[in-house]
């Protein structure tokens, strides 16, 4: 029996990616509270999310497949969220100009039905231009990277900011990690060379 695969998100950026991999599957919003906890490190609080994120789905649909998946950017020791909005997004380039900036993609699988339970954590590092400040207007401007974790969007436009991107899973800077992703669904019965459509 194969099982349904659901992707337990809203983000387009997930959606694409999951995509790629050609197996059929269902996007769901996982409702649950992104707030970090108090001294929770950037890291952790990815990797707590993308496992709440896939059990609120899976705690829905025990039969399934369940992917939850959460970024976090870290600069300094500090979390980057979502900038929201214009003013946010331009004190988070302006501070990450000429900085290293740790992208944390946690990502966890799980099937409440078989007890299969599986996560990864992928830190990209991303190494920003010294940029000035009509680079970075002209770049949200043209971008309005509002819904990304440190307001660069580094698969479009944003590569631009970029002088160098260190790590072993490219997709990880995206959103989901799909060399990891992979590996954890091979070994939960869903291999996408043997169950792509």
């Amino acid at each position: 029996m194969v099982r349904r695969l659901i992707l337990a998100s809203t983000s387009p950026y997930r959606r694409e990616l999951l995509s790629r991999l050609r197996l059929p599957f269902e996007a769901m919003a996982p409702d649950v509270d992104e707030a970090a906890q108090p001294g929770e490190a950037p890291a952790a609080l990815a990797q707590r999310l993308a496992q709440r994120k896939a059990q609120a789905v899976a705690a829905r649909h025990a039969d399934a497949v369940v992917i939850g998946s959460d970024q976090v950017a870290e600069l300094d020791g500090q979390a980057l969220g979502k900038p929201g909005g214009h003013e946010r997004a331009v004190q988070q380039l302006r501070a990450m100009r000429g900085r290293d900036v740790r992208f944390h993609t946690a990502v966890a699988v799980l099937c409440n039905a078989s007890g299969f339970e599986q996560q990864a954590l992928v830190t990209v590092n991303v190494h920003f231009r010294d940029l000035n400040d009509d680079e970075i207007e002209r770049y949200l401007v043209l971008e309005q990277p509002y819904d990304c974790a440190g307001s660069a969007k580094c698969e479009t436009l944003g590569i631009a900011l970029v002088d160098a991107i260190e790590s072993d899973d490219p997709t990880a800077l995206v959103g989901l990690p799909l060399i990891r992703t992979s590996a954890m669904l091979r070994a939960a019965g869903l291999d996408p060379l043997v169950h792509a459509a």
